[in-house]
């Protein structure tokens, strides 16, 4: 895939995941860490800002700065996904699905990488 139609995934993707949070704020707010505070407010903030960095990949001039925005959001909200997993196994969630969310904590690591790549480019 050329690095145009990446970005624009990138971006769409990124967009898409932000819009739901407001969608379906409930689904995000279960998966919050019992330590983090204002967790429905928190779930707002991350969406907006997956949908603000999500539209800076459009743009040449603010591609740079939106990589590391995303990089360090997807970071910030490791916490939640590592959450979703440890919540699984204590509710005693079928194994499939518990691999599928383990499987997902190193699958950020890709997309670190991916945002990164083409925020460079």
């Amino acid at each position: 895939m050329n690095s145009s139609r990446s970005r624009i995934l990138l971006g769409t993707t990124f967009v898409v995941a932000g819009s739901l949070h407001f969608r379906f704020p409930g689904v995000y707010v279960r998966i919050m860490p019992p330590y983090v505070p204002f967790p429905r407010e928190l779930v707002y903030l991350s969406g907006a800002a997956e949908i603000i960095g999500g539209l800076g990949m459009f743009s040449r001039r603010t591609r740079r700065v939106a990589g590391i925005w995303l990089i360090l959001l997807l970071l910030a909200v490791w916490p939640a996904n590592l959450q979703m997993l440890l919540d699984a196994r204590a509710a005693g969630k079928p194994r499939w699905w518990t691999s599928l969310l383990f499987l997902r904590l190193p699958l950020q690591v890709l997309l670190i990488l991916w945002v990164r790549r083409s925020s460079k480019a």
